[in-house]
């Protein structure tokens, strides 16, 4: 989930409590998503994968989003099953594929940012 955070442009490096956290975007609703950078955050972000894997999607960083719950479900009774033959999951899976694309930032070749 971090490499994910770190390549969406809607995310950014804070402090939470004193936590080290990435603050950003849903992919599909733009909720407000906080994913913790140490295991011992809970958090309520899940990850995406925009073109299935029962689709034929990989596990590469621009087939991935982070996503809240509700919309992330939603996606995966809806259009999961369907998303390369109908026409209106395909219709979802372009859209959000366009999404992440124009949210995309090259991950630094250092480490993750630190927040000051």
């Amino acid at each position: 989930m971090l490499a994910v955070a770190e390549t969406d442009s809607t995310f950014e490096c804070v402090l939470v409590d004193g936590r080290e956290a990435w603050r950003g975007k849903c992919l599909h609703c733009n909720t407000p998503l906080l994913v913790f950078v140490d295991s011992g955050g809970s958090s309520t972000v899940t990850l995406e994968h925009i073109v299935p894997r029962t689709a034929g999607g990989t596990d590469e960083l621009g087939n991935l989003g982070l996503a809240c719950p509700r919309c992330n479900h939603g996606k995966g009774v809806r259009h999961d099953r369907n998303a390369l033959t109908n026409p209106r999951s395909l219709e979802v899976v372009e859209r959000l594929l366009e999404k992440r694309r124009k949210r995309w930032r090259e991950p630094k070749p250092w480490s993750r940012p630190r927040a000051s």
